[in-house]
């Protein structure tokens, strides 16, 4: 199955995730932070659907370039800013449950750098793209072309 399938089949589904997208867009949370956020996320998921969809999004925005081939060990490459660190700490945490201490440290560090609703819109986006990785592994869609390679996502 494909990603335009599933739209197909499941418009509401759809919906309400894209809802979830557009309630962060819209609360003023940095997007540039959420993509980085969504592509660690994917990473640790393995989801090559949802790191395509999302690199595609991520280099139309003012993104440092080498923090894209630097994200997978964002703690040791020094690129990172706090608030980065602190919500791809806190990403990583979400997304891997197993370490209730490890997720109460990133909570802490998360809590010291944003405010009560960004930290809130930031959960949302982290559950948010851990469904979509969930769907999209799951189903096992084809990733995107990527962006400038003919034809674009």
């Amino acid at each position: 199955m494909d990603f335009q399938e599933f739209t197909h089949i499941a418009p509401d589904v759809y919906a309400a995730l894209g809802g979830v997208s557009k309630a962060v867009d819209a609360s003023g949370l940095d997007k540039a932070l959420t993509e980085l956020v969504k592509l660690r996320v994917s990473q640790i998921n393995g989801c090559a659907f949802c790191l395509q969809f999302h690199l595609n999004i991520a280099r139309k925005l003012d993104i440092d370039p080498r923090k894209f081939d630097l994200l997978a060990g964002w703690r040791d490459a020094g690129i990172f800013s706090e608030r980065e660190q602190a919500a791809l700490g806190w990403a990583e945490a979400l997304t891997c449950l197993a370490d209730p201490a490890a997720r109460d440290a990133a909570l802490a560090a998360a809590r010291a750098t944003f405010q009560q609703s960004e930290l809130v819109h930031l959960a949302a986006t982290i559950a948010g793209i851990n469904a979509w990785n969930r769907i999209a592994v799951g189903l096992h869609f084809p990733p995107p072309p990527a962006a400038g390679a003919g034809n674009q996502a």
